[in-house]
């Protein structure tokens, strides 16, 4: 009779931790939040017998929550290379092109106005690995798994846009040499190749594209051509991180393939207790499988938060502005002085993809600045439903120019809406006011008249926005151009 009353307080206790909604947000269109709290039984000054597992329970959970924040960037690739493989049927040697609106929907926090070219190579199939390069004006980089930049490409790289060949030499090859190459020695398995072309002609990318190819070392005598491929017209796809239990098969899957870190090596031991180890099948039993399940939601609630309303210091652009900077790792390396930046890792893993030294340029004129908005003025989340008015002042702080983007909240992804189109840019014929101003406008109808300055949203579905500047001048940095916040007009 003591055994089966200690199963049903377990009972109890596991129902309290995963699946009560004890408390709920105010918009009645939300799901409720489960609040994790065990009620530990204590037997004078130690915890009861029975008490135990559900100690150990809470462990098991709260650990599975910061593995959930930890492997976002791994995660985030790893689905995205399977939908190159199996969606797309790219091989790792071949180039998918991103061009159209369509081709980037699934694209976590994608720009929308310039292409994209793009190749997961698999270095535990084709050993060390040939990127040719052709002379053109490029700007590419080489990232591992884990989403650290490891090299540039192009004219910010090596062959200064005069082409070259690289050689991507896997992480268990030592004093690898090959003369007449860049060696780039890989920190992972699986590797991202990125690159956008910079000349604005098509017919130029597209000859220069031709150029480009991809091949194992060991084939270079006589290597299969790379293709050009893009993603499929008839299919949706979203290479964004799974969520539920198949976001924990994800991350054991490329775990087989990826050398551990001595950094990684407590998330590791953590994972152990989760069914998921190096070396052996995913096979979780039934109270693992629980508490994985309930992880990955409540870990992603906390992305939310990490993500949306980010803690950092001196976060804002604008101290009494809502625009957050979007690059809010030190280094690309992501490591600080005296610690790995675990949390500014996963807030901007969980909505990007991809981060490199000319993303977070503080030199005038070059490379790119982002900022964020999640908020209107009034701190509001940003709302399908609502209308809102963005007015960017003359003289936007861009050499090349300036884009702004909506996405939606829920995938991180280009808002996918009847009008087929997130972005509004300085390449775009937008209607100007008197003073060189723009107003910008976002909501489910297009005000009358200003069609051409104004997004869709989608009631039901919150939104964010990135603002890019493409050549951030010296205005931008000083803070001596201002932009307002993003307002609800009623």
């Amino acid at each position: 009779m003591k055994s089966k009353c200690l199963i049903i307080l377990a009972l109890i206790s596991l129902l309290l931790n995963f699946g009560c909604k004890e408390s709920t947000i105010k918009n009645p269109d939300s799901k409720a939040i489960s609040q994790s709290s065990s009620e530990i039984k204590m037997d004078g000054d130690l915890p009861s017998k029975e008490s135990i597992p559900l100690l150990f329970d809470e462990m098991d959970f709260q650990q599975a929550t910061q593995c959930y924040l930890w492997g976002l960037p791994i995660v985030a690739f790893a689905e995205w290379q399977q939908q190159h493989y199996k969606a797309f049927n790219a091989t790792s040697n071949d180039l998918v092109l991103y061009n159209s609106y369509h081709d980037r929907l699934g694209i976590l926090t994608a720009n929308a106005t310039t292409p994209y070219v793009m190749s997961f190579i698999d270095l535990k199939a084709n050993g060390p690995t040939v990127i040719e390069m052709p002379a053109g004006k490029t700007a590419g980089g080489l990232a591992d798994f884990w989403q650290r930049e490891q090299a540039t490409i192009g004219e910010m790289g090596p062959d200064k846009g005069k082409g070259g060949k690289y050689v991507l030499v896997p992480p268990t090859m030592k004093d690898f040499k090959a003369d007449g190459y860049y060696i780039i020695p890989c920190y992972t398995v699986n590797m991202f190749f990125g690159f956008r072309t910079l000349d604005p002609d098509p017919k130029v990318t597209e000859e220069l594209l031709k150029k480009v190819k991809i091949y194992p070392y060991a084939q270079r005598a006589n290597p299969t051509a790379t293709k050009v491929i893009s993603p499929p017209t008839d299919k949706n796809w979203y290479g964004i991180q799974p969520s539920g239990i198949k976001y924990w098969e994800r991350l054991h899957a490329i775990l087989q393939d990826e050398p551990v870190e001595e950094r990684d090596r407590f998330f590791m031991a953590w994972l152990k207790n989760l069914g998921i180890e190096k070396g052996k099948p995913f096979a979780p039993d039934e109270r693992q499988k629980k508490i994985l399940i309930a992880a990955a939601e409540k870990g992603q609630q906390m992305a939310m938060a990490n993500s949306f309303e980010k803690r950092f210091a001196d976060v804002k652009h604008w101290p009494d502005k809502k625009w957050d900077y979007v690059m809010i790792l030190s280094d690309p390396s992501q490591r600080a002085a005296n610690y790995d930046e675990f949390f500014e890792r996963s807030s901007y893993f969980y909505e990007a993809v991809t981060y490199s030294k000319a993303m977070m340029t503080k030199i005038p004129n070059v490379g790119q600045a982002y900022l964020g908005a999640y908020f209107d003025n009034n701190g509001n989340w940003l709302d399908g439903s609502k209308n809102y008015i963005l007015n960017i002042p003359a003289n936007p702080p861009a050499v090349n120019f300036w884009s702004i983007t909506v996405y939606d909240s829920a995938t991180r992804c280009l808002i996918d809406n009847p009008q087929k189109n997130a972005d509004l840019s300085s390449r775009k014929d937008l209607i100007k006011n008197s003073d060189g101003s723009v107003d910008l406008y976002f909501g489910p109808k297009a005000p009358v008249g200003k069609e051409k300055n104004w997004v869709q949203t989608l009631p039901g579905k919150h939104w964010f926005t990135y603002m890019r500047f493409y050549g951030p001048t010296t205005a931008y940095f000083d803070k001596s151009w201002k932009m307002d916040d993003i307002k609800e007009v009623k």
